[in-house]
C-alpha cells in the first residue's frame, strides 16, 4: 500500500493497460527542436514532470478534447497523451516519439478513508485479489 500525497494506491487491477506517450508528427519530434517548444496534454502535470526530468525547458499547454489535433493545426509542437492501441495516432498521422510510462486501472482510497475503514478497505482489497485470481486460472 504506496502513499502518494493526499492518497494511497492499495491495488493495481492489472486492467485498463495502456501508457502516456509523447507523440508528434513525422519528422517534427519535439525532443529535435531547438528553442521554444511546446507541448499539448489532458494531463499537464504528468507531461512538465516528464520533460523536467529531461532538462527541458517547454511551455505545456492544457488541451481538452481531441489533443491529437493539437500538432496538425499547429497549436503545438507534440502532444502528452494516453495510448491504448495507438490506432487514434495513426489515423491522425502523428507517431510515438517516446513511451513515458505504462499505466493500468488502481483502487486508491483516500487518507481519511484509509485511517476511518481500514478494515472495509482490506477486505475489499482481498476479496478483489481472489476475484482477480480466479480469473486468471
Amino acid at each position: 500500500m504506496e502513499s502518494e500525497g493526499r492518497y494511497y494506491e492499495l491495488m493495481d487491477l492489472g486492467i485498463g493497460k495502456c501508457g502516456f506517450i509523447v507523440a508528434g508528427l513525422p519528422g517534427q519530434s519535439p525532443f529535435a527542436k531547438l528553442g521554444h517548444v511546446k507541448i499539448g496534454s489532458k494531463y499537464p502535470n504528468v507531461a512538465r514532470e516528464y520533460f523536467k526530468k529531461r532538462n527541458m525547458d517547454v511551455e505545456v499547454i492544457k488541451i481538452e478534447g481531441s489533443v491529437e489535433l493539437a500538432p496538425i493545426l499547429g497549436l503545438c509542437d507534440g502532444i502528452v497523451d494516453i495510448m491504448e492501441t495507438g490506432t487514434t495516432l495513426k489515423e491522425n498521422g502523428l507517431i510515438v516519439y517516446e513511451r513515458i510510462c505504462d499505466i493500468s486501472a488502481r483502487v486508491i482510497v483516500n487518507r481519511a478513508s484509509f485511517k476511518l475503514k481500514f478494515a472495509r478497505l482490506h477486505k475489499l482489497v482481498e476479496d478483489l485479489r481472489i476475484v482477480l485470481n480466479e480469473e486468471d486460472k
